[in-house]
């Protein structure tokens, strides 16, 4: 997650935190009544997971009122904006800065995770929030994209390196585009969108993956990843 994001948007990911909180003192209060302080407690005490699974399981059931409305635009991609499954069972929302290091330290696990699940498709929303670079690799993909080219930029940007106006021009050329930002109403209109749909989704900065009824602003890796997937599956 970007200093800048945190910086430009309120702060969300605390609710996880409330959350447990709020378990943790729900359970104490109802204990006398129902099980028993003492008991209570010693189960907090051997199974701290059990306050995490349930800030977990609160915080997914909150989402999910949020996302209901704006999931058709979330997993709706621009053009040639997606790998993986072209049918998929899962659908994995990925808003991403070029000039982010932690996307680009996030990369890779989504490219096992691709390689991995046969099921699995991947929405890439540019989120150009770093700058001058960001915004112009953010056009330049959003282009290949329209002309079904967005791997190919996507994938030679990452190998030519952080944005700037050669690495974007290498990437231009790998997928056979214009290395200037084209002024495309449509191209804005999809930045502005998701733009709404990060502000919505409490966004403090990039990675922001968003898949099933769960909402992940931070780089959780590879497991973290595979899991909310796994989660998303069965739910």
């Amino acid at each position: 997650m970007t200093e800048s994001g945190k910086s430009s948007w309120g702060a969300a990911i605390g609710g996880g935190i409330v959350g447990a909180a709020l378990t943790a003192g729900a359970l104490m209060l109802a204990g006398p009544s129902l099980f028993g302080q003492k008991m209570v407690r010693e189960a907090l005490l051997s199974n701290p997971e059990m306050i995490i699974e349930a800030s977990d399981a609160l915080r997914d059931k909150q989402y999910a009122q949020t996302l209901a409305p704006i999931r058709a635009s979330l997993e709706t991609p621009f053009h040639s904006s997606w790998k993986g499954a072209a049918k998929p069972d899962v659908t994995l929302t990925y808003f991403f800065d070029y000039a982010c290091g932690y996307c680009r330290q996030s990369n890779p696990d989504i490219e096992r995770l691709i390689a991995e699940d046969k099921g699995l498709r991947v929405i890439y929303r540019e989120l150009p929030i770093l700058g001058p670079d960001s915004v112009a690799a953010a056009r330049v993909s959003l282009a290949a994209s329209k002309a079904g080219k967005f791997v190919q930029y996507h994938d030679a940007l990452y190998a030519a390196g952080r944005p700037g106006p050669d690495t974007v021009a290498i990437a231009a050329r790998a997928a056979g585009v214009a290395p200037q930002p084209a002024n495309d109403p449509a191209q804005e209109a999809e930045l502005r969108a998701n733009m709404g749909l990060a502000s919505q989704l409490g966004a403090t900065g990039t990675p922001l993956f968003v898949v099933g009824d769960r909402v992940i602003n931070s780089a959780v890796g590879y497991e973290g990843l595979k899991e909310a997937i796994a989660a998303a599956r069965k739910s």
